[in-house]
C-alpha cells in the first residue's frame, strides 16, 4: 500500500515534531514539568512513527524496493521498530490521560503521582515494556524469496495463524495496540468529564455562581487550560483511531480475516484506518498551537529565530559570492 504521504508533506511533519519538542522541552509554555515531559516525550514517539512508518516503510521502500531494508535478516527487525513505535506512542497517550484524571479526579493522590519524577518513570517504562511486548516479531517471519543465495523480503510464517500460541500473541498485540487504549481513554476521559461537571456544580453553588452573577473562579480557569488540552488530545486520538478499531472489531471478530481485494469495502476500511492512524501522531503540534497560547508564542520567537538566521546567511552567501 502507498500512502499518500509526499516527501514535501513529510518534511514538513518531521520538522514541525522536532520544532515542537524542541520548543517543549525548554519549559517556557506555562505547564507543569510532568505535563511538559509527556507533552516531550509523545512528540518524539510521534516523531519515530513517521520515521519508521513512513519515511522507511512508504517513502524509501516505494523508491528503493531492493535496498538493505528488504533482506530478510533486517525485514523482520524494520517490522519490530514500526510496531514497538507506534504502540509506544499509543500507550504515551493513555498515560499522559491517566495522569490528568488522577490530577482532576484524585486530589488525594495528585501530590504523590502527578510529579516530575513519575512522568519520567511512566514514559521509561512505557517504553521498556513495548520493546518487550513486541519481542517475538523477530522469529515470525520467514525469507519471501531467494535471489543469488540471499534471502528477501519477510513474510508472515504459517504457523503464525495456525499454532495456539501465536494466535494468542497476535490477539494480545492488537488488543493492546488498537481496542484496549481506545476503551481506556474513552473511560478516563467519561470519568473525567463526570467529576468536572460534579465539581463545577458545588463550586457554582458554594461560591453564588448559580445564580446568574458573572463572577470569576480564578482556580477553575487556571485547571481549563490542562482540560482543554487533555480533552483535545484524547479526543484527536479518539476521532483518527476510530476507523481503525473498528476494522479491527470485523475483522478479528466478525469475519475472521482481511479481504485482499483492493476494492472491497473491508480493504478501503482499513487502508483509511490504517492512514488515520498514523496521522494522530502529527496532529499533537497543531492541538498545542491551538490550545496553547505561549506555545504560539514560542513558535514565533523559533521562526522569527530561523528566518533571521537563513537571511543573514543568504546575505553572507550573496557577498561572498
Amino acid at each position: 500500500m502507498a500512502l499518500p504521504f509526499t516527501k514535501s508533506f513529510f518534511s514538513f511533519l518531521l520538522i514541525t515534531n522536532l520544532m515542537t519538542a524542541a520548543i517543549l522541552s525548554q519549559g517556557k509554555c506555562g505547564l507543569s514539568r510532568g505535563i511538559t515531559r509527556y507533552m516531550v516525550a509523545m512528540a518524539i514517539s510521534d516523531l519515530l512513527v513517521m520515521i519508521f512508518h513512513v519515511l522507511l516503510d512508504q517513502i524509501f521502500t516505494y523508491h528503493f524496493p531492493y535496498s538493505f531494508t528488504s533482506l530478510t535478516a533486517i525485514c523482520p527487525s524494520c517490522a519490530y521498530l514500526r510496531i514497538v513505535t507506534l504502540d509506544y506512542s499509543v500507550w504515551l497517550t493513555v498515560s499522559f490521560t491517566f495522569d490528568r484524571f488522577i490530577s482532576i479526579c484524585c486530589q488525594k493522590l495528585r501530590l504523590r503521582y502527578c510529579t516530575e519524577r513519575t512522568a519520567a518513570v511512566v514514559i521509561v517504562s512505557m517504553c521498556v515494556l513495548s520493546c518487550l511486548k513486541y519481542i517475538p516479531f523477530h522469529f515470525m517471519y520467514e525469507p519471501q524469496f531467494i535471489s543469488n543465495n540471499v534471502h528477501w523480503g519477510c513474510r508472515t510464517k504459517v504457523i503464525f495463524f495456525t499454532s495456539a500460541g501465536w494466535v494468542t500473541f497476535s490477539w494480545i498485540c492488537s488488543l493492546s495496540l488498537s481496542f484496549l487504549p481506545f476503551f481506556l481513554i474513552l473511560l478516563l476521559n467519561g470519568l473525567t468529564v463526570r467529576h468536572i461537571l460534579a465539581a463545577s456544580r458545588v463550586r457554582r453553588g458554594l461560591k453564588g455562581l448559580g445564580s446568574g452573577q458573572n463572577q470569576i473562579d480564578s482556580e477553575m480557569e487556571n485547571r481549563q487550560k490542562s482540560i482543554i488540552l487533555l480533552f483535545a488530545v484524547s479526543s484527536s486520538y479518539i476521532l483518527l483511531w476510530m476507523t481503525q478499531t473498528v476494522t479491527f472489531i470485523c475483522t478479528r471478530i466478525t469475519v475472521n480475516g482481511l479481504d485482499q481485494n483492493h476494492t472491497s469495502p473491508k480493504y478501503i476500511a482499513n487502508e483509511v484506518g490504517r492512514l488515520l492512524m498514523l496521522m494522530s501522531s502529527c496532529v499533537n503540534t497543531c492541538i498545542y498551537g491551538l490550545t496553547q497560547s505561549k506555545f504560539r508564542e514560542e513558535v514565533k520567537k523559533a521562526v522569527k529565530y530561523l528566518l533571521t538566521r537563513v537571511t543573514k546567511l543568504m546575505k553572507l552567501k550573496l557577498q561572498s559570492g
